[in-house]
């Protein structure tokens, strides 16, 4: 079980990763898809400095984590995706639910869940 859990944590680690390097290399490109854009050069420096510092702390500690059978570094990354999906479900309250943020919402959900058992799991050293 803990070897599944370490591989799934890494997994999503290396999503964020990409994620990271997406937004490094083609800000715009990544942002479309998340239904986000650069309205100035301050919007593409915020994609490029704040989404690939976003997702690659998040990926860098959760593959830490999994590759050193080690807790305490999921703790950021945990924490940083558990307030993400309070953000989303903050927006549904109030101004209301879009399909298109299911996916998402889904995506973060069994994150936290992975994080929060690998927190729970994995070794304390």
């Amino acid at each position: 079980m803990q070897k599944l859990l370490r591989v799934i944590i890494g997994l999503f680690g290396i999503l964020f990763i990409v994620l990271a390097a997406g937004f490094l290399l083609d800000p715009v490109q990544a942002a479309s898809k998340l239904g986000v854009g650069p309205l100035t050069p301050l919007g593409l420096a915020t994609l490029r400095g704040d989404f690939v510092g976003f997702f690659g702390a998040g990926g860098i500690l959760s593959v830490m984590g999994a590759v050193r059978n080690d807790a305490r570094y999921l703790a950021a990354p945990l924490l940083m995706i558990a307030i993400t999906l309070a953000g989303r479900l903050i927006t549904i309250a109030t101004s209301g639910f879009d399909v298109a943020m299911g996916p998402p919402m889904l995506v973060e959900a069994l994150i936290v869940l992975a994080l929060a058992l690998g927190r729970r799991n994995l070794a304390r050293t």
